[in-house]
């Protein structure tokens, strides 16, 4: 029996987690036997209920076996309290694998408190690259793949990036291009997804007229030009069609009580109510990693609130407009979005993100049944 130790800590990684623990169970029940034992730790680095515990609800996953409850400080100071309460974990634990998921400071502090340990990491989503070390979440990955054994990738150009970096050569990594475990679980759940009734209320009360936007990455938040004139521009767009805009906590404290604006503000959304807003909306104007994806996976346009991406190959296929914080570039971008409406059926997402078994794969790589 195989016992894995999987590390979770933000909201992204409550859904990708999701796709591969439903395999897990599927893999055992059809074995008739436990083959994998996973234990789930929760950091706790989305320290606010709603963007934490509803989505543990709403994807059916059991709740952590540990929830360290460590968020809302520094990097330096969050990364090394998770390695410190990790490594706790793993010798009282003590699992053959590690296994890892995107880019946060949990997915850092968990592959380096394996490592140390000499506990094997496999990280989910390894080998993307935006090229901007100035970025936490690219300081991250970068460093996980290094560490990690198993080197789960979700496009060809991840995998490409890893071969330029010789991580082969240098560390006998095992690279696979698995496929997007976030489109695992968009098929599995849009069948589902059952919204709350405020979010049922305002769709019939937008009736599909209306843009989704979120804003919450430091780039952003932490520069007050930055965010004035992204704030500024969904604002002057939501004149002539209403911006619907869950706020992630430091956005919420940004804007503080007496922010004058016409954008649709509200408290962050459970993963059932993200994407019934997906499906619904026109385009989407965000600076998520993983909502970029999320939107192509429903054929909407999406607007990118940064000066680059790690999904590199939305962009090159015309289906991601990359405007940075700059409120013209913004503004102008709302018409590209108009006329891209939705993506034609011929849209080639195979190509892009494997075919929606990522998770089943990334068990049989593992189990070494590839």
């Amino acid at each position: 029996m195989m016992k894995l130790l999987t590390i979770v800590g933000a909201r992204p990684q409550f859904i990708k987690a999701a796709s591969v623990s439903r395999a897990i169970e599927q893999y055992n029940q059809s074995l008739y036997q436990l083959t994998i034992h996973e234990v789930l730790v929760h950091t706790g680095q989305h320290y606010d209920q709603n963007m934490s515990d509803v989505f543990f609800s709403e994807m059916q996953i059991s709740q952590p076996n540990y929830h360290l409850g460590i968020g809302g400080s520094s990097h330096g100071a969050m990364t090394g309290r998770m390695l410190e309460k990790i490594e706790e974990v793993i010798l009282q634990e003590k699992p053959d694998v590690v296994l890892v998921y995107g880019d946060t400071n949990s997915t850092l502090a968990g592959a380096l408190a394996a490592v140390k340990l000499h506990i094997p990491v496999a990280h989910v989503e390894a080998g993307l690259r935006s090229f901007n070390m100035k970025m936490p979440e690219e300081v991250n990955r970068v460093l996980t793949d290094q560490i990690s054994k198993w080197l789960f990738c979700p496009t060809e150009t991840a995998v490409k990036n890893l071969q330029n970096e010789g991580i082969v050569e240098r560390t006998q990594a095992l690279i696979t291009n698995v496929g997007d475990v976030m489109y695992d679980a968009v098929l599995f759940y849009r069948k589902i997804a059952k919204p709350t009734d405020k979010i049922s209320s305002l769709i019939d009360e937008l009736s599909g007229n209306f843009y989704l936007a979120t804003v919450h990455r430091a780039e952003n938040t932490d520069d007050p030009v930055r965010f004035s004139n992204i704030m500024d521009a969904l604002n002057t767009i939501s004149e002539t069609t209403p911006v619907v805009l869950p706020l992630h906590p430091r956005t919420r404290k940004l804007l503080g009580s007496d922010y004058s604006s016409k954008v649709r503000r509200m408290d962050p959304v459970g993963y059932f109510d993200m994407i019934t807003l997906l499906s619904h909306c026109q385009g989407v104007f965000t600076d998520s990693g993983g909502l970029q994806k999320e939107a192509f996976f429903f054929r909407k346009p999406c607007v990118t609130l940064r000066e680059e991406t790690e999904w590199v190959e939305l962009v090159t296929s015309g289906l991601n407009i990359l405007v940075g914080s700059h409120q013209d570039a913004i503004l102008n971008s709302e018409k590209k979005v108009k006329k891209l409406a939705s993506f034609t059926q011929d849209t080639d997402f195979q190509y892009l993100y494997g075919d929606g078994t990522a998770a089943d794969k990334i068990i049989k790589v593992l189990l070494g049944s590839a």
